[in-house]
């Protein structure tokens, strides 16, 4: 519904219509003076603003565009998403470029990105890439959506985040191959093979945060894959002993270290399903019990092992970063419950968090076991998950001064009505960019 009074357009999106393109008509072709209201009494309260009212409804649409687009970056995911199809001239500023004189002459423009003044979304992906779709969980309102993903060229699975983009891998090879994609503009970018063909790798992500490139840009990343089985020079597979490490910048492979025989055996047989890059370390969880932790120091090129509190009797076990610390989240009978540790002084792990005895027993419900339970985390937030329908239990950062809390939240029976089928699911966490990238 909409409305005019002199040279001002007003707007009712408590239904959540569109803005109509019609209005550039009314306006002969002129950028119009826009404002939104929010209510179910629009035309009755439209009558009722006073002058300065109008003036500060009006005022928005003669905002810089530089302005106006710092002012969308701070807006949640599902804000900008309202703001950026409110008319053509604020789609205009959130799909904006910045120039960054000090980049190599090839990233010169680096695309509109939000603030991280929001906590991140769940991505729920099917680990098979059923259906051609994934679920994205916005934890502001609980709201749950789908994503399609038949813009992808190949059967994918999930490997993890990069930055605000989907780590993936294509299904139907043997050999690793590595891409990412945008669920939210639908863009799919694949890597370059690897220097060695490998089957069964690790795989880690390493954030550099001292690069000059915008806070959430993949470019700030590096994708390491360790390990494997490779052709033998003789005929036969063998197992690798090195390293190789993806450039985004350059968008190349190259060798970069090699590790002890007996690490590679380990990383490749109990492949770890995470890893977590902390104090300039690669960490990766063996994936069978009693669980192992390695580490490869970038560095210095060296690696190390660690132990694991309670390791014999652990029925799950997930390496996380909680606030740039190095947290491990495990549980199991023996241990009664689930337990979140961290990494201190000295390589000894320390207690900080017990789950609620409470949200245990609803998590758990019938099963009574922990062996199925599965854990993601990032910087503010860490989610226990089964499956799509089930419900999550969640340790998350809320106010300030530090302070986390425990939630629940309901697992995905149905989007808007439609009931969703339920799915075995690998949960991601990404802050969602909604605007087309330049590199892709």
């Amino acid at each position: 519904m909409w409305a005019r009074s002199d040279n001002v357009l007003y707007f009712d999106i408590s239904c959540g219509s569109r803005i109509p393109t019609s209005i550039y008509a009314l306006q002969n072709n002129s950028p119009p003076i826009i404002a939104i209201i929010r209510s179910s009494t629009f035309l009755q309260n439209l009558t009722n603003f006073t002058t300065p009212q109008f003036l500060l409804l009006a005022m928005w649409s003669s905002l810089p565009s530089d302005l106006l687009t710092n002012v969308f970056s701070f807006l949640s995911a599902d804000s900008f998403a309202c703001a950026k199809s409110t008319c053509r001239h604020w789609q205009a500023c959130a799909c904006t470029t910045t120039d960054y004189n000090h980049y190599t002459r090839a990233l010169t423009k680096s695309p509109f990105l939000l603030h991280n003044f929001h906590p991140p979304w769940f991505i729920a992906l099917p680990p098979h890439n059923h259906g051609l779709c994934c679920y994205a969980l916005n934890p502001i309102n609980n709201n749950w959506y789908v994503l399609p993903l038949d813009f992808l060229p190949d059967p994918v699975r999930p490997v993890g985040p990069l930055e605000s983009l989907l780590l993936l891998r294509p299904s139907n090879s043997t050999f690793l191959q590595l891409g990412t994609c945008n669920p939210f503009t639908r863009q799919y970018k694949p890597f370059p093979m690897l220097n060695t063909r490998r089957t069964n790798p690790a795989v880690g992500v390493v954030h550099l945060s001292t690069l000059p490139f915008p806070r959430n840009s993949f470019l700030n990343s590096r994708v390491y894959v360790a390990g494997g089985m490779s052709e033998a020079s003789h005929g036969g597979t063998t197992y690798e002993p090195t390293l190789e490490m993806y450039d985004p910048q350059l968008d190349t492979w190259r060798v970069v270290g090699s590790m002890p025989m007996e690490f590679a055996v380990r990383l490749t047989v109990w492949t770890p399903k995470e890893s977590v890059y902390c104090d300039g370390v690669l960490y990766w969880m063996t994936s069978a019990r009693a669980y192992s932790l390695m580490g490869y120091e970038i560095g210095s090129n060296t690696w190390r092992e660690l132990s694991v509190p309670r390791a014999d009797e652990l029925e799950f076990a997930v390496l996380v970063s909680r606030n740039g610390s190095l947290t491990l989240v495990g549980g199991g009978a023996c241990v009664l419950g689930v337990c979140i540790w961290e990494l201190g002084e000295g390589d000894v792990w320390v207690l900080v968090e017990k789950v609620p005895s409470e949200l245990e027993m609803r998590f758990l419900g019938e099963r009574g076991s922990w062996g199925s339970t599965k854990c993601v985390g990032r910087d503010g937030a860490i989610y226990l998950y089964r499956d799509l329908w089930s419900g999550m239990v969640v340790w998350r950062e809320v106010g300030d001064g530090n302070k986390w809390a425990w939630f629940w939240v309901e697992g995905c029976f149905s989007i808007r009505g439609k009931k969703v089928r339920n799915l075995q699911i690998k949960g991601v966490l990404i802050h969602p960019n909604l605007v087309p990238s330049f590199k892709f």
